[in-house]
């Protein structure tokens, strides 16, 4: 799998003015990307964009600019988004089935942290990291958030696998930690999984493997039971940074990680279970990627950054893989 440019879907701006998050529907017709302003942009599949709305603060009296957006996710109708805010709140917005249709809050949770990342899994459970170290649930149905699991360390990341049955959350003393509402008979462990040599603010959770990154410049590929499958070192370049966000391909055969204005592209390798790096994609004047989002069909790549602009790739597979039953979805 390699990436080719698209299209700019949201042009880059004079300094910092942060893309803070991106979301794919699971229905593949929207994407959302949340700005530095708070205000939510909606495309449709063809990078068209077809409505937005502003996100509001959890209590008024603060002023409109009193927070930050720090996660966003479709539920899996793709007719709800839910906010996760750094005022110590979840929002869930019901935003229908069309374009243009009134945004109407359906749901809220008031945390006692900062929420700093979050994921919707399965149709009522919204599944968010806290500035306090804990792992929460927010359930839609029963309006009712309770603790998943309590660590003492900033969730700095969280993701899911691909059937959206298990979570991985990433902890600014680097530890990487593992649950699972349903281990679908694999027998893997629960529990902290790694100790990650850095906060790994770069984490994905792909098929065979878990792939965490930061600010040593080091990708390291754990196994499922968090033994060093390889490590791809890159603390002699002087053109790297470091690594700020990471995301599997829908079918975790592929993983991209984001640094300053490169993309890494690893490939997983069935015939000799290993990783291997694809030629990266380097982009001047794309400054340091802030977001990633993977399409569901596994065709296209978004890409957010520092400096407010959203590039859209083509997410390509070589004839030659097709043949070797390879997919990158």
């Amino acid at each position: 799998m390699h990436l080719k440019h698209l299209r700019t879907l949201l042009s880059p701006q004079d300094g910092a003015a942060k893309v803070t998050c991106m979301a794919w529907s699971q229905n593949n017709a929207k994407f959302a990307v949340c700005t530095v302003d708070r205000v939510v942009l909606l495309y449709d599949e063809h990078g068209e964009r077809r409505d937005k709305f502003s996100t509001k603060p959890a209590d008024m009296k603060y002023g409109r600019k009193s927070y930050m957006v720090k996660g966003m996710a479709f539920s899996p109708d793709s007719t709800k988004i839910a906010i996760g805010q750094t005022d110590n709140i979840i929002y869930v917005y019901k935003i229908g089935e069309d374009w243009g249709d009134k945004k109407v809050i359906c749901n809220k949770f008031i945390q006692t942290s900062a929420v700093t990342c979050l994921q919707w899994p399965a149709e009522y459970i919204i599944v968010f990291g806290l500035a306090e170290g804990k792992v929460r649930l927010a359930n839609t149905k029963t309006n009712k958030s309770s603790t998943i699991y309590g660590t003492e360390s900033y969730v700095v990341s969280l993701t899911t696998n691909c059937s959206g049955k298990g979570i991985l959350s990433g902890h600014a003393d680097g530890t990487i930690v593992r649950y699972f509402f349903d281990d679908e008979g694999s027998g893997e462990s629960q529990g902290k999984l790694v100790n990650h040599p850095c906060p790994p603010y770069a984490l994905a959770w792909a098929t065979n493997s878990i792939v965490a990154a930061g600010c040593d410049r080091k990708i390291v590929a754990y196994g499922k039971e968090g033994h060093v499958l390889q490590t791809f070192d890159y603390s002699r370049d002087p053109q790297e940074r470091e690594f700020t966000t990471a995301v599997s391909s829908p079918g975790g055969q592929s993983v991209v990680l984001g640094s300053y204005d490169r993309l890494r592209v690893f490939n997983w390798i069935p015939q000799r279970s290993i990783w291997e790096e694809a030629k990266p994609k380097e982009i001047t004047n794309l400054y340091t990627i802030t977001a990633l989002a993977w399409k569901r069909d596994g065709s296209r790549l978004c890409v957010g950054t520092l400096c407010g602009g959203v590039e859209q790739f083509d997410c390509c597979l070589r004839r030659s893989i097709y043949k070797n039953n390879y997919s990158g979805g």
